[in-house]
């Protein structure tokens, strides 16, 4: 009997502890879970704080970038609009000043023309060498030529005149043409006022004068020689022209 119950006692203690034991774990178990939800829940709370403030924070600095942006736009359009139209009223004012002066010079330069037109006069032609008219103008009809044997025009007069005669300009002017003409010799041309220009031909010297040189009337400017081979055969004289816009004109209508 007394085996039997020291058995029993034995079997109640251990049940006793095992009990004891599955109590303990699920007391812990129980913390453990709890603990961690409210671990969880926490977390969640506090992000949801934080997520909150975060957009405010963003909400904040995102209006106030968007409104320094919006009125530095708005500035730089309106100083755009005002220098735009600033520089449309300068190209305007610059235009009708450029016409204004244009039209000024247009204008004088027209009034300067009409002056100097009204103020030169037709040079006055002189004889460039005293002595007598061997052959007279023949344009528009012919002479007989002693050199070439044939009738034929002569585009200006010959003066009889001693071989190197001192010959003279016969009205102011600038020499533009000093050469040796295989026609008529050794030549000087005389530009003169309104399209005049006079002509020597059948020279021996031409060394008083150069080209470009400007020259009054009596003023010497070579002396008679006989080097036009298209006049070789008639005596010592000077071959005299006058031109008027290039074209020969009848020197006996203008000499003095």
């Amino acid at each position: 009997m007394r085996r039997e119950n020291r058995t029993s006692g034995k079997k109640g203690s251990n049940m006793s502890l095992y009990l004891t034991g599955v109590l303990l774990l699920v007391a812990i178990a129980a913390f453990v879970i709890t603990f961690i939800v409210y671990s969880n829940q926490l977390d969640s709370e506090l992000y949801a704080l934080d997520s909150d403030y975060t957009s405010r924070y963003d909400n904040l600095i995102e209006g106030e970038n968007t409104e320094s942006a919006s009125s530095s736009i708005g500035k730089t359009v309106e100083e755009s609009k005002n220098n735009t139209t600033t520089n449309e009223n300068s190209v305007v004012a610059n235009t009708e000043t450029n016409a204004n002066t244009t039209s000024k010079n247009n204008a004088t330069s027209t009034n300067s023309k009409k002056t100097t037109s009204k103020t030169q006069k037709d040079p006055v032609f002189q004889k460039p060498i005293d002595g007598e008219i061997t052959k007279e103008f023949a344009k528009d009809n012919l002479i007989y030529s002693e050199t070439l044997k044939e009738w034929t025009t002569h585009l200006g007069v010959d003066i009889k005149a001693e071989r190197a005669s001192v010959v003279k300009a016969a009205a102011d002017g600038k020499v533009t043409y000093i050469k040796n003409d295989p026609r008529f010799g050794l030549t000087i041309i005389i530009e003169h006022t309104n399209g005049y220009e006079s002509l020597y031909a059948n020279l021996l010297t031409t060394e008083f004068v150069s080209e470009g040189e400007e020259v009054k009337a009596g003023q010497t400017i070579g002396t008679v020689g006989e080097s036009s081979i298209y006049e070789i055969v008639d005596e010592s004289h000077l071959h005299f022209e006058i031109l008027k816009d290039s074209e020969n004109v009848n020197p006996m209508d203008y000499l003095k």
